[in-house]
């Protein structure tokens, strides 16, 4: 059976009531001195709880804490001794957060809704993950002190002091649980648990506007060398709680993506992995060191359960009692998802609401759902994002506009007036991971904050940086590096690299420009050089003109963009000019309002270049047909070939 939904075989057991209970091997294992620990973990909640999609105004079966706490109740009567844990990014990622944090307002005493959910729930403990931070840290502290568990991280600061061992941390570096748990002969035992946590050091980029001056960040590495040894003195057996997931690269500094060097760190028992959106163990990872048949890494047992609560995390230990303390004999790590794709494409829910999260956020969830449907204005084109990435998009085209719109009247007067103006914007919503439903698609009509914080996903602030012809040609070579090297003359190559995430494909409005696929990549996904002089980008004009590489322009774009998220050219924070208060989505909003109607078709300013003798493949979500006809009056050959992998449509583009 696939690891990504392992499930190990159970055991029947006589119940102390007279009946019968399914208990995990472990647990009928373990006799006198051993016990079985399981560990059950969520991440990247992105405060969905109820199983609702606000920008779809529909319920869903692949999302919501409320789903995945059904399975987490039934795996803890199947274990002796158990933990819950949350491994970060539970505040922001739809818009009952938005709602809460921009509309809603807290003040001291209220609770979060997404912390009365995990209450519901019940945590031992959580941790930090980088989008805690997008609100700022004193709304960070307002929800967290209503938690009934205590967040811990080891690596942001208030003050760095000479070592990590002497930082001011922002909240405490960890926590020793005192838990009393049974032994395979039914007696008690004391347990001391250590959990630590790590967030990504990114988070000095990303949300510089809210940490600068006053917070930082230390290396995951760096921070779990020093305190893992110090947590060991009083800890039985150490979890660590990463907010980073898997990358097999050799250490560097200031990784983003450091489970797999954590798991070498002697002292650590285990780790629950995040931050990435992926899964393990499963067919996500492969290489050195990892095994996803038992859920190690480098040894260690570890789970990262994908997003929004679409899979519980489960790593079981078998303990063994050693001296006055306990250590870990074994483990493993798996999954548990809430739903499934079935043979005709459709959905499976594999499991119900746990009605105790549904009610602890009942009121808030109404509340959300009559914040999204105001309406702000209308559109007399369709907004959707399902050829996002192969044409001009118009979901992508209304951001473009609403940024340049508000950028052009905050620069008057200045110094800038008058360089060229250009926007950056990539599509949000585009497939990928989040299934063939996951896509921008709003009707002609009205439109509402619901529609608005679907073409924007993310409260990111509207920033403004001065590059060079030369720097604004990199930046559109990075998002090249979206696409696969295509071979002329071959037909049905697959079109898309699946490790580039789409909100790195940044389409810049105000230049044209065609991406010449024949050529290979400059960059790498990750953002990393792959080949030194390439390019993919031609015939890139402003104006009618050819862009000089030492003409200066101004890009409207976003926080997490200009202060070097994703690692492209002339975007690392050293060329930022203006920090506006705003943030993308209300500037959106402000725009449709202004405007009334808007008209936001895409005008075709970047296309691929021929390819003599070449067709690719590209798979988006069933719905595109109805949009097949626009996007070629675009200029792009393309036709629907039938039913792709997953849910998925699969057309063919013929370059």
């Amino acid at each position: 059976m696939s690891p990504m939904i392992t499930r190990r075989r159970l055991i029947l057991s006589s119940a102390a009531a007279g009946g019968l209970m399914l208990v995990h091997p472990f647990t009928a294992r373990a006799q006198a001195g051993q016990a079985h620990l399981r560990i059950l973990a969520t991440t990247d909640l992105h405060c969905h709880v109820q199983p609702y999609d606000y920008y779809a105004d529909r319920a869903v079966d692949t999302a919501g804490l409320a789903r995945t706490a059904t399975i987490l109740t039934e795996l803890r009567a199947e274990a002796a001794n158990s933990i819950t844990v949350d491994n970060g990014d539970y505040l922001q990622g739809n818009p009952m957060g938005d709602y809460i944090a921009y509309k809603k307002g807290m003040k001291p005493g209220d609770i979060h809704p997404v912390i009365a959910g995990m209450n519901a729930v019940g945590y031992d403990a959580g941790t930090l993950g980088n989008h805690e931070f997008n609100y700022g840290v004193d709304f960070l502290t307002l929800v967290n002190a209503g938690a009934g568990f205590p967040v811990v991280c080891a690596n942001v600061a208030t003050e760095l002091g000479a070592t990590p061992l002497e930082d001011k941390l922002l909240v405490q570096p960890y926590v020793v649980l005192d838990k009393t748990i049974k032994d395979g002969s039914g007696a008690d035992h004391a347990l001391k648990i250590g959990i630590i946590g790590f967030a990504p050091p990114q988070i000095m980029q990303w949300d510089r506007a809210h940490l600068e001056g006053t917070h930082h960040a230390r290396d995951i590495l760096e921070a779990a060398r020093a305190w893992v040894p110090e947590l060991r003195k009083t800890a039985d057996i150490v979890i660590v709680l990463s907010h980073s997931g898997i990358d097999t690269a050799e250490e560097a500094r200031w990784m983003e993506n450091a489970a797999w060097h954590l798991a070498g760190i002697e002292g650590v028992d285990a780790i629950v992995l995040g931050h990435q959106h992926k899964l393990w163990p499963a067919k996500d990872f492969e290489g050195a060191e990892l095994d996803a048949s038992n859920g190690h890494i480098r040894g260690v047992p570890a789970a990262m359960a994908g997003f929004w609560g679409s899979h519980l995390g489960i790593i079981d230990l078998m303990l063994e009692k050693s001296g006055d303390g306990w250590t870990v004999a074994s483990g493993e790590g798996a999954l548990r998802p809430i739903s499934e794709r079935t043979p005709d494409r459709k959905v499976k829910a594999l499991v119900g609401d746990y009605a105790p999260a549904i009610a602890a956020t009942a009121a808030v969830h109404a509340e959300t759902l009559d914040y999204v449907r105001a309406e702000v204005g209308r559109t007399d084109a369709p907004l959707h994002s399902y050829f996002a990435l192969v044409a001009d998009d118009p979901s992508v085209q209304i951001v473009n506009m609403a940024q340049s719109w508000y950028v052009a009247q905050l620069l008057k007067g200045t110094e800038h007036e008058g360089l060229p103006l250009v926007s950056a914007a990539a599509p949000f919503k585009a497939g990928g991971r989040g299934g063939p439903e996951y896509y921008t698609d709003v009707a002609p009509g009205p439109v509402a904050i619901k529609n608005v914080a679907d073409l924007y996903l993310y409260p990111n602030t509207l920033q403004v940086v001065r590059i060079t012809g030369e720097q604004l040609k990199g930046w559109l070579e990075r998002s090249a590096g979206a696409f696969n090297q295509i071979e002329p003359g071959k037909a049905d190559q697959p079109l898309l690299n699946p490790d580039f995430p789409s909100y790195n494909y940044d389409v810049i409005d105000g230049v044209t420009y065609r991406i010449d696929l024949s050529q290979p990549a400059l960059f790498l996904p990750n953002g990393e050089i792959n080949m030194l002089r390439a390019s993919r980008i031609t015939d890139l004009m402003y104006q009618g003109k050819p862009v000089d590489p030492e003409q200066e322009f101004i890009v409207a774009t976003n926080n997490y963009r200009a202060s070097g998220g994703g690692n492209f050219p002339g975007a690392d924070g050293s060329t930022v000019i203006l920090r506006a208060p705003d943030t993308n989505r209300d500037i959106i909003v402000r725009y449709i309002v202004e405007k009334g109607t808007i008209a936001p078709a895409a005008d075709a300013n970047w296309t691929f270049a021929p390819i003599a003798g070449a067709s690719v493949l590209f798979q988006t979500g069933p719905r595109a047909e109805a949009h097949l006809d626009d996007v070629r009056k675009r200029g792009l050959n393309i036709d629907l070939v039938g039913p792709g992998s997953d849910g998925f449509a699969s057309y063919r583009i013929t370059l």
